[in-house]
């Protein structure tokens, strides 16, 4: 069911996407290792054009080729989305040198992508990350520390990598440098995780960096690091839909034919009011994660809020929707290789990271509080401005006399 803001051409776009998805990229994705990274599988998004788009994308486009690559092969829209996320900076914040140097690469699929952010004791508190950048006294640095949970590591071929330049500054003192992976002194290991995804640590045992590595100004790191999720956590939220939506026609389609106490599944008013509701909240999902993407695309100024609130909505509504077609299938969908034993397990992740779910609701009450505080304080400044003009210009307010 298409979302009503969506242009024709829009949603041509999207369906192209997903047949390229099943005949080009799901093949691919099959044949590649569980916990590495595919790289047929980047070159394949490279050759089709889709990584260039990706780095020339506004967020809604973002948006789409995330949600329509999720509905056939999560493996490809993983790959895509990675490599959006480790380059943006890149990108966005890069010289001119890092530029050409990296992003023809990396939109032709040659050169993998990370983004270094989270640690072991400074997950969702990005503000809390202690990678210590200590001086070297030539104005470079030496990286001492390690990044964990980190997509495309340690295989990436450079990663935006956050490192603490003041201490005890929080978010004012991290900066943002682009590590090739050839630096010496850097390692990292694999993690086995529930979902078998690309992810592990990163360990900088004194690595070098200077001037030319910075992406951005010195000690303003954070300002990187929130441009990249600003845009990225809508396009989470279209992972999450695409998830929804593949479970949302799986179980459409098992329990319109599966047999059941003398018709099939779907006369059971309980079954169809789930898929009911399945479908509502998967377009509630979908819609508000496009608003999000287009509020970024033209600027507006409540982008944190909105991007906050789509991933927040579109994350708990897939859990709640693939888990309910699990429901639906019953134990078929329990098996190792089904479509929705592998979306269980990939539809858990995207609750946490970008930021966790009850991250999201702080930033969305933060922002609220803040609106309304500044609504109050705008409405006393208007008040005391009329009350101010009307004694300049000689108006008293009528007052009663005092009683005899």
């Amino acid at each position: 069911m298409p979302a009503f803001s969506l242009e024709p051409e829009q949603t041509t776009w999207c369906a192209e996407l997903r047949a390229l998805a099943a005949e080009r990229l799901k093949p691919l994705a099959e044949r590649g290792e569980p916990g590495r990274v595919n790289r047929p599988l980047v070159a394949a998004l490279g050759d089709l054009g889709l990584l260039s788009r990706l780095f020339e994308a506004g967020a809604l486009d973002l948006c789409l080729l995330r949600e329509s690559l999720a509905r056939v092969c999560t493996e490809a829209e993983t790959a895509l989305a990675l490599q959006g996320l480790g380059t943006h900076p890149v990108a966005a914040f890069g010289t001119p040198a890092q530029r050409a140097r990296w992003l023809p690469e990396a939109a032709a699929g040659r050169a993998v992508a990370a983004f270094a952010l989270s640690e072991p004791d400074a997950g969702s508190d990005a503000a809390a990350l202690a990678l210590d950048a200590v001086p070297d006294g030539r104005g470079g640095w030496h990286l001492h520390g390690e990044k964990r949970w980190i997509s495309n590591a340690p295989e990436a071929d450079f990663a935006t990598v956050f490192a603490r330049t003041t201490p005890g500054a929080g978010a004012r003192g991290v900066t943002a440098f682009l590590v090739p992976a050839d630096r010496p002194g850097l390692g990292g290991e694999p993690l086995d995780m529930l979902a078998p995804h690309v992810l592990g640590t990163l360990v900088f045992d004194g690595v070098p960096v200077g001037p030319d590595d910075l992406l951005g100004a010195p000690d303003r790191g954070f300002r990187v690091a929130m441009h990249t999720l600003n845009l990225f956590r809508p396009s989470v939220g279209a992972f999450a839909v695409g998830m929804a939506q593949a479970a949302l026609d799986a179980a459409l389609a098992h329990t319109a034919a599966r047999p059941a106490f003398g018709g099939v599944l779907a006369d059971l008013q309980a079954v169809s009011h789930r898929i009911a509701e399945m479908a509502t909240r998967t377009e509630a999902a979908r819609l508000l994660v496009h608003a999000a993407a287009s509020a970024y695309d033209r600027g507006d100024p409540d982008v944190p809020r909105r991007s906050a609130m789509a991933k927040l909505l579109a994350t708990e509504t897939a859990q709640y929707v693939v888990d309910s077609a699990v429901q639906l299938h019953g134990a078929a969908a329990l098996q190792r290789g089904h479509l929705l034993e592998h979306l269980y397990r990939e539809v858990r992740a995207p609750r946490i990271y970008e930021g966790a779910t009850e991250v999201q609701r702080t930033i969305i009450a933060k922002d609220l509080y803040a609106r309304h505080h500044g609504e109050r304080h705008h409405e006393e400044v208007r008040h005391h401005g009329e009350a101010r003009h009307h004694e300049e210009q000689g108006h008293v307010s009528p007052r009663k006399e005092p009683a005899p």
